[in-house]
């Protein structure tokens, strides 16, 4: 069968405004949903080594869940992903403070981040497959960040079962972005995600303190639990991370291939199902995450998922760039665009 996009109704916000779903499927079958509240990917239909579809993102049956409070499952996060220390900036000699909405520091753009609003949907093809543009201009001042922010992203659903998402900005108003996907993967459809195994092409990484926040050191994995250059299962070496205080890893790993434009940052395998995400970014980082708080959240088809029930992999800049000057710059100036690109691709093996 040919590829295509299909909408329904997902439901109504409190304002009453619409909540759209869309599905785009390939010629395979294979297909995902993203709804237009924070362009959240709700589903994510892809084969196992029988040719059998299953779903690998996590994530709630009706719009009633996704108002509520979770994790973040599926979402946009912005305007800056990840954590700004203690919520605090200097640009151009001003001084910025956010919403404090994660321990002391600001995380994923605030109280209502692009996780929380209407996205504008506009349905498409490509010669690669379905396509699904959202836009959504942040105003001046929306969460403390200077300058209206227009943003739109591009999810692309190719014959490849590769799921593309691009991501474009322009401001008025210097200002510092951070854009990213929040999908939390299990590609078992179930169960912990520990004895998935994972390659990661990070010979560094950003330490942080207490509160998840980078020290500023960029330092060698080698000798550590967060060495994944070499395959492993994400579980291998959790029991070495027991004096953090975080239950697992939510760490920022420096990508090596960063300034070779599209390229892979990692792989996760598996073995049981045979299914293998790769992961593909521009991005200079990438953030693992195992689902560390995650408590017996009741999910799609009343599936539970619990903690280290599944994981991130989050590209993005580093954490906390904004006061880092030895980063990778975060800031976007008028006259600028901001382009970055992310491939997850999901092959049998």
């Amino acid at each position: 069968m040919p590829a295509k996009i299909s909408k329904s109704n997902f439901g109504h916000l409190p304002d009453g405004t619409p909540v759209e779903q869309y599905t785009l499927t390939n010629s395979q079958g294979a297909f995902c949903k993203i709804i237009t509240l924070g362009g959240v990917i709700t589903e994510l239909q892809v084969p196992e080594r029988n040719g059998k579809l299953g779903d690998v993102v996590v994530g709630f049956d009706n719009l009633e869940q996704y108002l509520g409070p979770h994790p973040y499952f599926g979402a946009i996060c912005g305007r800056y992903s990840n954590r700004i220390a203690k919520g605090k900036f200097t640009l151009e000699g001003k001084a910025y403070s956010l919403a404090i909405n994660n321990g002391p520091n600001h995380l994923h753009g605030g109280l209502k981040g692009f996780d929380k609003v209407a996205w504008k949907a506009t349905p498409g093809e490509s010669k690669d497959g379905a396509t699904l543009k959202l836009t959504y201009t942040s105003a001046d001042g929306e969460e403390g960040y200077p300058g209206n922010l227009k943003v739109a992203v591009t999810y692309t659903w190719t014959e490849k079962n590769e799921l593309r998402i691009d991501y474009e900005a322009v401001t008025d108003k210097t200002t510092p972005i951070n854009l990213t996907n929040h999908s939390y993967f299990n590609l078992a459809g179930g169960g912990d995600a520990l004895g998935h195994e994972l390659t990661l092409m990070a010979a560094s990484f950003t330490p942080t303190d207490d509160t998840l926040i980078p020290t500023g050191e960029i330092k060698s994995v080698k000798d550590t639990p967060f060495d994944f250059m070499v395959k492993k299962t994400i579980g291998k070496d959790m029991e070495k991370l027991t004096a953090l205080p975080h239950r697992g890893y939510d760490h920022n790993f420096v990508l090596d291939n960063y300034g070779k434009g599209l390229a892979l940052a990692g792989q996760v395998r598996e073995p049981k199902s045979g299914r293998v995400m790769e992961v593909m970014t521009d991005q200079p980082g990438v953030q693992l995450y195992t689902a560390n708080y995650l408590e017996d959240t009741r999910c799609k088809e009343g599936r539970v998922f619990g903690r280290n029930g599944a994981f991130c992999l989050e590209t993005q800049h580093f954490p906390d760039s904004v006061n880092h000057s030895n980063f990778p710059s975060t800031i976007l100036r008028p006259g600028e665009t901001y382009r970055t690109t992310t491939i997850y691709r999901f092959l049998v093996g």
